[in-house]
This record gives structure tokens, sequence and C-alpha cells, in this order.
């Protein structure tokens, strides 16, 4: 769908914006600029407005990413129980860095704050989906979901 569609459907809605950003981000896994521009005039804000909204919350890219988004906890409880050493094994597996995206589009590697799952250390959510007690021989098996 169009983004120019997507921003239509939330035009008259309170917190459309982020409704509509949520939406195009569903579908192209980013928020280009240009989708940015064309909120910001049905919203009636400046682009500057518009573009803060866009950057300032964690689950929005204003750049192109991999379609499934790897983000792991890097809040203490994860670090403590092991999350440097699942982060190693997503780069390892997926060949990119924390940050990057695989060069066929398909995943994102991200760090996120607490995902509030604190009681199965160390946490990955993917697409938002969490994968509790992750440990590095797992993340084949988790990837191999999405593949």
């Amino acid at each position: 769908m169009d983004y120019r569609e997507i921003i239509a459907r939330y035009a008259d809605k309170p917190g459309g914006m982020i409704e509509a950003f949520h939406a195009i981000q569903a579908d192209l896994s980013y928020l280009p600029e240009k989708a940015v521009a064309e909120a910001a005039q049905v919203f009636k804000v400046s682009t500057a407005e518009a573009y803060g909204v866009a950057s300032f919350y964690s689950m929005f890219s204003v750049k192109p990413r991999g379609k499934n988004v790897i983000r792991i906890c890097e809040s203490a409880p994860c670090h403590v129980a092991g999350a440097t050493e699942v982060v190693a094994a997503l780069e390892r597996e997926l060949g990119i860095k924390m940050g990057e995206s695989t060069d066929d589009g398909l995943f994102a590697l991200e760090f996120t704050e607490c995902v509030g799952q604190c009681q199965a250390t160390p946490v990955i959510t993917i697409n938002g989906k969490p994968y509790l007690d992750v440990s590095p021989a797992l993340i084949p098996g988790i990837l191999a979901e999405f593949k």
C-alpha cells in the first residue's frame, strides 16, 4: 500500500500520526523521508515536528532496515545473564553488526532498553515477539522461523 493512503486513513484520528507511522513501518520496515514530509502536511505540523516524532521513538526507523527487526535488551539483568554472547551469536549467524541490516533486507539488529521480561533473561524480540532465556545455541532455530 502507498504511504499516502496509509496516512490518509489516520488523518482525522487523535494520535493519528503515530498510528500512521506504525502502519507505514509495518509495511515498509522504516519511515521514508517522503512519508514523514507527507505526514507533516496532513497532520498540519512542521516537517521538523513530524521528523521529531519519527526519530524520538525507538520503535521507528527513518533509515531503511531489514524486515524482521531483532532487538536485544541491553539492561543490566540481560547483560549479566549473557546478552553479550547472544549478540555475538546473532552477529555471527547473520553476518552483520548491531545497528546493521542483512544485504537481503530480511533482518536488522538493534539494541533496546528493558522489555519487561527480566524473569527470563537474556531477552530478544523479533518484530515485537519476545524470546526468553535466549542462549547462543538457540539463535539458529529462532532465526529459522523467519527465513
